[in-house]
């Protein structure tokens, strides 16, 4: 893709490195090729939100563990939602989605900060 990555972040090499790939090196690798799509400038920018990792839900559904996630990821943004340092960027969905997530979810702003 005619692009120089320089640096991965320690975030997300710890979530690569945690994922189960289920024996999958084509699954990492897609996951690695998204990153890069994604990569604007020298330091990888991972989809974080494609990843699953151990369940802090008490009950482990999957949408237990998928609004667990968003809630995680928008105290990590501070709240922001947009942009280039945007929650929905990090999740790797549009800024649209993300906001019926929040409301489908009923996850509140004193979930994640603010």
């Amino acid at each position: 893709m005619k692009k120089q990555i320089e640096s991965i972040p320690t975030e997300a090499m710890q979530a690569m490195e945690a994922c189960d790939w289920q024996g999958n090196i084509r699954e990492l690798e897609n996951f690695i090729e998204r990153s890069v799509i994604l990569t604007d400038g020298p330091v990888l920018r991972a989809p974080l939100g494609e990843l699953t990792g151990p369940s802090k839900s008490p009950d482990g559904t999957l949408l237990a563990l998928e609004r667990d996630h968003i809630v995680r990821v928008l105290r990590e943004t501070g709240g922001v939602i947009a942009g280039t340092y945007g929650a929905a960027l990090r999740l790797g969905i549009k800024r649209t989605t993300l906001q019926s997530m929040i409301t489908r979810f009923d996850i509140s702003r004193e979930e994640w900060g603010h």
